[in-house]
């Protein structure tokens, strides 16, 4: 995907004057230093102290340590699976190919790479996300856990060649900021976790070409920060990559700048990407949980090096926390509200190991739980290294005594977001979890992983997609899907005259972007059997505005959806996406809905609005309608709703969901 002028100029559109001098000067820079490559400068006595404490590895669970070195095996033999495309070739990698489309990025000065056309470079997040050498964390994590010399020698072969291949400023891995980011804090945790092996220091710390890569990484952060408009999740891997290598490997001249400056935007950006009710600004859950995972390395990284971190730090990352366990539903799976590429900031387990358990698990171990949070069963590897080098919360001298909900938020007012829940009859099983969305667009003046969204609703029933968010599926090089996954017919909501709410610009711009507001919220009763009620509106359709209220009883166990659409008559459709999992039967307007849950039967009765003409859509590609995309890069079908027909501001659209059980 190539950006046209048109693109150039919306986008220029939504920065201010001090962006724009700023991406001058980034530009400025970029030209003058094709020509100008300084080399690092010399190092001597640098030593590696930034070491885990006797005993930690004692610590990982069993079950953990199986898990990831089932998992490190499957990479010694090569293989691995990257956003859908299952690879056979990473015993010894092409870090410049793509394989999903064949392509081959070139050599080229980085700045002039075109990484945005798929075309010329093919997937650029394919070939992207080796290069994060999170991989190689795993590879490391299992030689420290096993003591087995094999896993320690790919990982240094693998860096040795990645460093041969990827001279400073050649290619696609000199040109995102996120990528070096990430990059320099896997590295400094490779470089932890071989710290028993023979080979370390002479991999790093004595490598003169290991020394010229972690310098020019550090270099080129601290010159081409995220700015502006885009100083979201990518501006907050920057700063805790940059501020991890500056604490861990301190061997240069420019290491104590670094690492004040980079401590300084990530303290800043923290608070600025956050609400303070704890959500993450972006409004798109997985983020959330990036965002998270860095925070909690780089602080890990401070404590390690004894470095002091400013209170509003551990202050934001504690909020965070408690936002996690707060909307998370009886399975712990948070919302899958906004974009969401698999990404993450730190990597040490193997496959099974559940990402949002494992955060809470190290949020207790760091902050401590509070009597509501849900109970996390699994374990992992990585909260014990972690919490082994981070100091406790009520531990640390520099954390204030901050109110903690003393009992489970349901209604974030900052982020528009609620969560209505009804118990499942027996304990923790069957609960009704649903989510409505009446916040804002998304964050900054572009909202690049909002979606059109606006007072969708996502619910499931003990854990299982119902109405479910279908997700996000790509970003690059498939415009019509990006479009799709990110519209408003491709949510659970409603739609006026076959157009978004919200004008997209791009597959990361809106130019303009619907004000919703929520009216009113009451949870009270949920709990103790009563309804629980949430309204809101938007303004998206310029001259008609959208109302919609949410009413889950719990006694009845129904979940009734009214829309009303104040202003003139104009063309409706509402869509509802069933989780796949979802079988239904479609029958004038009313769908009968089964599926399995614990191995059991469930089913649910779906009656739909009867003044619309009712239609069901599965698995259509021309254009898009009725998929799921489970992950970055995973698409398959299933079942969408979709009602059309007219609304003339006389009467509203009323949905009810009954679930059986």
């Amino acid at each position: 995907m190539t950006m046209s002028a048109g693109w150039y100029l919306r986008r220029l559109s939504r920065m201010g004057p001090q962006e724009v001098a700023g991406r001058v000067s980034d530009t400025v820079r970029r030209r003058r230093w094709r020509s100008v490559r300084p080399d690092c400068p010399s190092v001597t006595g640098a030593r590696f102290t930034a070491v885990l404490p006797a005993g930690t590895i004692d610590a990982v669970p069993a079950d953990a340590a199986k898990r990831l070195i089932a998992e490190a095996d499957l990479l010694m033999a090569g293989h691995a699976e990257y956003f859908g495309v299952v690879r056979d070739d990473l015993v010894d990698p092409d870090w410049w190919c793509d394989p999903k489309t064949g392509r081959r990025a070139s050599d080229g000065y980085a700045f002039d790479v075109p990484y945005r056309d798929e075309d010329a470079v093919g997937d650029i997040k394919q070939i992207w996300e080796p290069s994060r050498h999170q991989y190689l964390t795993r590879l490391a994590a299992a030689y420290a856990i096993t003591g087995d010399e094999r896993y320690a020698e790919r990982v240094a072969e693998h860096l040795r060649s990645w460093w041969a291949a990827n001279p400073p400023l050649r290619g696609v891995h000199w040109i995102s900021g996120i990528e070096l980011g990430i990059r320099l804090l896997s590295w400094v945790w490779i470089r932890r976790l071989l710290d028993g092996w023979a080979g370390a220091a002479a991999l790093f710390e004595d490598n003169p070409v290991a020394l010229n890569q972690i310098w020019h990484h550090q270099r080129w952060l601290a010159a081409f920060p995220s700015r502006g408009s885009s100083a979201n999740n990518h501006v907050i891997a920057e700063a805790a990559g940059q501020f991890a290598a500056a604490c861990a490997f301190g061997w240069f001249p420019s290491s104590e700048r670094w690492r004040a400056d980079a401590l300084r935007s990530l303290d800043r950006h923290l608070r600025s990407n956050t609400f303070l009710s704890g959500v993450n600004r972006e409004l798109a859950t997985e983020y959330h949980g990036l965002v998270l995972e860095l925070g909690l390395a780089a602080v890990a990284e401070a404590d390690a090096a004894d470095v002091p971190v400013p209170a509003t730090v551990r202050l934001v990352l504690l909020r965070m926390t408690d936002a996690l366990a707060a909307v998370v539903d009886n399975r712990l799976r948070p919302p899958r509200q906004g974009d969401a590429d698999d990404g993450h900031g730190l990597v040490l387990d193997g496959a099974g190991t559940d990402r949002w358990g494992s955060l809470l698990a190290t949020g207790d171990a760091v902050f401590g739980r509070l009597t509501w949070w849900p109970t996390v069963t699994g374990t992992d590897v990585r909260t014990p290294l972690l919490a082994a080098l981070i100091r406790p919360y009520s531990k640390n001298g520099t954390a204030p005594a901050v109110a903690r909900p003393a009992s489970r938020p349901a209604h974030f007012a900052d982020a528009g977001m609620t969560i209505l829940r009804g118990p499942g009859k027996t304990g923790e099983t069957g609960e009704i979890w649903c989510r409505c969305d009446g916040g804002p667009h998304g964050f900054l003046s572009i909202a690049a992983h909002a979606h059109a969204d606006a007072l969708s609703v996502e619910v499931r029933h003990d854990g299982v997609d119902v109405l479910a968010d279908p997700g996000t599926y790509c970003y690059h090089g498939q415009p019509e899907w990006r479009q799709y996954f990110r519209s408003t017919l491709g949510h659970n909501t409603l739609q006026l005259d076959g157009g978004d709410q919200s004008v997209s610009g791009g597959p990361f711009l809106w130019t303009r972007q619907a004000t919703s507001r929520v009216l009113a919220v009451d949870t009270s009763d949920a709990s103790d059997g009563g309804t629980a009620r949430w309204c809101a509106e938007h303004d998206g359709y310029q001259g008609s505005v959208h109302r919609r209220r949410v009413e889950l009883t719990a006694a009845s166990r129904e979940l009734r959806v009214i829309d009303e659409v104040r202003g003139p008559r104009r063309a409706v459709q509402l869509a509802f996406h069933l989780g796949p999992a979802i079988a239904a039967d479609l029958v004038g307007n009313r769908a009968q809905l089964t599926w399995t849950g614990d191995g059991e039967d469930r089913s649910a009765v779906l009656d739909l609005p009867g003044q619309l003409s009712w239609q069901a859509h599965r698995g259509e590609s021309d254009p898009p309608l009725g998929w799921y995309s489970a992950g970055f890069g995973r698409k398959e079908p299933t079942t969408t709703l979709v009602g059309t027909g007219f609304a003339d501001g006389a009467e509203g659209f009323t949905t009810v969901l009954r679930f059986r059980d």
